[in-house]
Formats: structure tokens, C-alpha cells, sequence
């Protein structure tokens, strides 16, 4: 009977810390990412790998690429030299970025002859070549769509979180910190008055 007792008090001892744990998580939910992406859960992504690499600050030169785009074509960074450049990572899984790709095409329609954006796909971890094709076929976006099959430049810009956006000036230097997580309209227009 004693027995009965005590693993009755232990079982409701155990579901009353389980319930206060449970309620005691939900009440600290902020509503921000609670899956670590780069170290800051506050940043709105999707994580490609663990890093602890800080990626390219303020003040460094963009490091210069050469991609193929979607259409064939051959895009090298270094060419853009004199205009403004906003350098996007994506990948078609990931739900932040399909957020912001119908804001960077109205704000590409609008300020293409102001800015270049590169949306550089992580190709290297797609699916397929077809799957980055025809998402971009479904959406009908205009803007450059650039191919890192072999995640060389994700990694030297450091984009383990996606996405991310590089600012880069006239001068080919990163001119603002890199926003990790989806833009908006907004936040771009502000990013491409800042720049010089």
C-alpha cells in the first residue's frame, strides 16, 4: 500500500515539474527565431552550417567572383565596379528567403537602373539545377540569378545563414552590415540611400 502511495506522489510530482516546464517555455517565447543560426537568435533564417566566423565587415572589399546565371550568362563581380550592388544568398527550401524574393523583384522593378542585386543561389546545396530553374520560372523573377554549385563564394562571403545580403558601394567595399534574414521593400530603399 505504501508502495501504491509513494508512486502515485512521484507520478503527480513528475507530471506538475513537467506541466511547469512546459508553461514556463511558452511564456519565454519572444516570437524571435529560436533556432540558432549564427549565434544571434534574434535573426530571422535558416542555417547552412554552423559558423563562427563573423562574415565580411563594414569597411572590407567585396571579394571578387565570376558565376554563371540561370540564362548562361557570366556575371563577375569586378565588372560592376562604379555601381551599387546588393549580393543576396538564397536557397529555394528555405522559407525566409521565398518571403523576401517578391520584395527584392518590386523593389528590382523600380531601382534596377539605381542598384544591381546578385541573387546568388546556394546551388551546392539544392536539390537539383531544375528545382532552382523552375522556382524561379513560377515566380518570374527579372533579377540575376546566380549559380554557386560549388559554394565557393557562399563561403567566402560567409553566408552560413539564409539569407544574406551584402551591401556593396560604388567602390566595391561593403558599405552597411550584412542583414541575415528576409528584407523588406522598406529596409532595401533605406540600404540603397546609405550606400555610395
Amino acid at each position: 500500500m505504501i508502495k501504491k502511495v509513494l508512486a502515485g506522489a512521484t507520478l503527480m510530482l513528475l507530471t506538475g515539474l513537467l506541466i511547469i516546464n512546459i508553461t514556463g517555455n511558452s511564456e519565454k517565447n519572444t516570437g524571435k527565431n529560436e533556432i540558432d543560426v549564427t549565434g544571434d537568435t534574434s535573426v530571422e533564417g535558416v542555417a547552412i552550417s554552423s559558423s563562427t566566423k563573423s562574415g565580411l565587415e563594414v569597411g572590407m572589399q567585396a571579394p571578387n567572383f565570376e558565376l554563371e546565371t540561370l540564362s548562361g550568362e557570366t556575371v563577375k563581380l569586378s565588372d560592376l565596379q562604379g555601381k551599387k550592388v546588393f549580393i543576396n544568398f538564397w536557397a529555394t527550401w528555405c522559407p525566409p528567403c521565398k518571403k523576401e524574393m517578391p520584395e527584392m523583384q518590386k523593389f528590382y522593378e523600380q531601382h534596377s537602373d539605381e542598384v544591381e542585386i546578385l541573387a546568388v543561389n546556394v546551388t551546392g546545396q539544392e536539390n537539383s539545377l531544375k528545382a532552382v530553374r523552375d522556382f524561379s520560372d513560377n515566380f518570374k523573377y527579372t533579377y540575376p540569378i546566380l549559380l554557386d554549385k560549388e559554394l565557393k563564394v557562399t563561403e567566402e562571403y560567409m553566408a552560413f545563414g539564409l539569407p544574406t545580403t551584402y551591401f556593396i558601394g560604388t567602390d566595391g567595399v561593403v558599405q552597411q552590415p550584412r542583414k541575415i534574414g528576409p528584407m523588406t521593400f522598406d529596409f532595401m530603399k533605406e540600404m540603397l540611400e546609405k550606400l555610395s
